[in-house]
Order: C-alpha cells, then structure tokens, then sequence
C-alpha cells in the first residue's frame, strides 16, 4: 500500500473514531430565570455534549435585542405580551412556542424581621415606605414591574405610591435594591425572593389582581441548528422540571407536552 493510501486510511480511521463535534446555542432568558437556567444549562451541557451560551436581561430588552437581530436561538420571556410582539413580527420559529413555567409576585422587605404585610385595598403602602422608596422593575416594559403596576391598580394602591417608586432596569436589580438596604420594600417574584437571603417575603399579591404570570419559550426562526428543538425539549423534561419547581416555579408544561 502506498504511503499516499496509507495517509488517506489513517484519515478516514481518524474522522470515523472522533466524536460528532459540539454544537452552541444562544438562549436569551428573562433575568428572574438566572439562577434556575444556569443549572439548566449546566445540566444540557453534560447530557448533550454541546454548548449553551445565555444572556439574561429583562424580557423587554431581550425582545428589542432579538428585533435588532442579535443572534438569539431561543427566547424565553417573562411575559406573553414580548413574545406576542416577536411572534407577530414573524421571528419566532413556527410551532416551536410553549408557555412553559408560572411565577407569583410578593412583596419583600430588607429587614429579615419585618411583620407580615396583608396585602390587599385595606393596606397602607405609603404609610409602610415612609420616606423610603419601592423598588420595581420598569412599569412600562418590565413585565415584573407591568404586573406589580397592575397589581397595585387593581388593589386601589398604584396612584399614592407612584411617586415613590425606585424603577430598576430588571427584576434582578429591583431585588438588589432591597437586599442592599436602598429601599425598604420591593415588589419581586415569588422565585427571586428565595435567590436572595438578605430579603424577606412579607406578602404575596392575590393572583387575580394581576394578569396570570406566564413564561413562554420558543425558538427563533433564523435559527436553523436542530439543536435548538433539543434543547426544547431538555427544558419540558424531568431534569429541567425539578430545577425549575426547586427554584419556585411552577412548570405549566407536561414533559411529553
């Protein structure tokens, strides 16, 4: 055999004993999924072998983000609403969207001993915050603040607290707010609540006095890997269902579904 068909042996054994090579996704996920997605990633990336990149950010940059065309495979939203927007603007891969997770909304406080807060149309908020401030994310585009806004309205609180809430670009910075002590009060998820020892839950908002907290999650139509259907799949099965319910969601998905 000559050398030349030796070399052509040696690379055919060597391309059919390497392994298939990894492939990358990038998901973009709201800010309040940080600490459950970064073990899902974790977990993906050990079942599969490939690579996961997510960027975390409230689900209204997220959106304008994936409208200015960053390279996004997968959206996971905080709300409906961005998704609606991406979906009508035709970027959302067709059949790929599922509304895959549920959230609460609570009241937290800075002080780890703060006396529970009923809340309700009887509450004083004003009087509770004194001269401190209630730290949200954006009212207007955030979708924990869009539904802490609609919350207090619904309860007849929105108008007199108004002006002393501190807006934070995403839920995550709402919570630091709170747990650095600069303001007394936060209106948070039920799920960042438990990411973050030095605050307290002191209250839970009533679930009708806000639209229903969903998350939906789809792939993104210029995206063309397989692999995004994957790792779909990965966040309706077991593994991801017990990061997600550890983390205080609830899954609103079954893992077949």
């Amino acid at each position: 055999m000559t050398p030349a068909v030796l070399s052509r042996a040696a690379a055919i054994a060597l391309s059919l004993a390497a392994p298939a090579a990894a492939e990358e996704i990038t998901v973009f996920a709201a800010s309040s999924l940080t600490n459950a997605m970064t073990e899902v990633e974790a977990g993906f990336e050990a079942a599969t072998g490939h690579d996961v990149t997510v960027a975390y950010a409230g689900s209204s940059a997220l959106a304008r983000q994936i409208r200015q065309g960053a390279p996004a495979d997968v959206f996971i939203s905080a709300n409906a609403d961005w998704m609606d927007a991406l979906e009508a603007d035709g970027l959302l891969a067709p059949g790929t969207r599922v509304d895959l997770l549920s959230n609460a909304l609570v009241l937290i406080a800075a002080d780890a001993e703060a006396d529970p807060v009923e809340i309700g149309p009887d509450m004083d908020l004003p009087a509770l915050l004194g001269t401190g401030r209630l730290a949200m994310a954006l009212v207007e585009a955030v979708p924990a603040g869009l539904y802490g806004k609609a919350a207090l309205t619904s309860l007849g609180q929105w108008d007199a607290v108004a002006p002393k809430v501190a807006q934070a670009g995403n839920v995550r910075a709402a919570l630091a707010l709170v747990a650095l002590g600069e303001a007394p009060f936060g209106i948070v998820y039920a799920t960042d609540s438990k990411a973050e020892e030095a605050v307290s839950v002191v209250g839970t908002f009533p679930a009708d006095s806000h639209p229903p907290i969903t998350y939906p999650a789809a792939a993104l139509g210029r995206s063309d890997t397989a692999l995004t259907v994957e790792f779909l799949a990965y966040l309706r099965g077991a593994e991801a269902r017990a990061i997600f319910e550890a983390e205080g969601f609830t899954m609103l998905v079954s893992p077949d579904g």
